[in-house]
């Protein structure tokens, strides 16, 4: 038995998000399906995470067992040439039979692209939320920083939404405008569905002056979802990396390495 591990990057535009769905399209039944046809037998798929509908990914983890024998590099190839265009197999390793995507999973980094300029482009739509209105980038960089640390994030999670704990630690958090472009980067041991999204949603009432400091306190020590900001859209989210304690799955030359 071995266990195989693989970076997936996709476009989620056209997908019902990561997780099987009965009647849906979603990236993990595209994957698995694919996976099959190479090593011909069924496969339990496990995900370091699951993205929503219209959320990318850059780094999603994946790992699977399987008895078949063929080299990494030939599964990696063979999956690549099931699946549709808007996901690929960026990296195919043999690991050791204790590893699992999920569970073993130290932190997870998200970025946020908006798209900030007077004239939207037809290019960057897929992939980022377009605000023509300037931005006070400095200001939102500096409030990203009361994030960090472990902290109830009630007032960021989906509403309605139960979880048995809200607490979640943020490892690291900044914005930053290249050119045209606001990232917001997030890395933190976990996080609640629609998390990310709505604290940008949040961070840009504060770029467009519509929000103090102190506001932004009170609605994270809120812990109410009505105080925050609007949730912002998912196509301009990106699963950047998950990060193991004992495994380097990653190449240098990743996209947004400058964040």
């Amino acid at each position: 038995m071995r266990n195989i591990a693989m970076v997936i990057s996709y476009d989620g535009t056209d997908y019902h998000g990561w997780q099987i769905q009965p009647g849906l399209r979603t990236v993990e039944n595209v994957l698995k399906e694919a996976i099959e046809k190479v090593v011909n037998h069924p496969v339990t798929v496990i995900a370091g995470a699951r993205t929503d509908a219209g959320v990318h990914a850059i780094g999603q983890v994946v790992n699977f067992r399987t008895d078949s024998q063929i080299p990494t590099e030939n599964i990696q190839k063979g999956v690549n040439t099931f699946l549709p265009n808007d996901v690929r197999v960026s990296i195919c390793t043999e690991v050791d039979l204790k590893f699992n995507a999920r569970s073993h999973a130290k932190s997870k980094t998200y970025v946020y692209v908006i798209h900030n300029s007077k004239t939207q482009s037809p290019f960057f739509f897929r992939y980022s939320h377009y605000v023509p209105h300037p931005l006070d980038v400095d200001f939102m960089d500096a409030l990203s920083k009361h994030l960090l640390g472990k902290k109830d994030f009630s007032a960021f999670k989906k509403k309605d939404e139960f979880y048995k704990s809200t607490e979640r630690e943020i490892i690291r958090a900044g914005v930053k405008k290249i050119g045209d472009f606001v990232y917001f980067i997030c890395e933190g041991t976990g996080f609640m569905r629609y998390m990310v999204r709505n604290i940008v949603g949040t961070l840009l009432l504060g770029g467009l002056g519509k929000i103090t400091e102190e506001d932004f306190l009170r609605i994270v020590e809120s812990k109410n979802r009505d105080m925050a900001g609007p949730t912002a859209p998912a196509k301009g989210l990106f699963l950047k990396k998950i990060t193991y304690e004992k495994y380097n799955l990653f190449p240098k030359d990743q996209i947004f390495k400058r964040l």
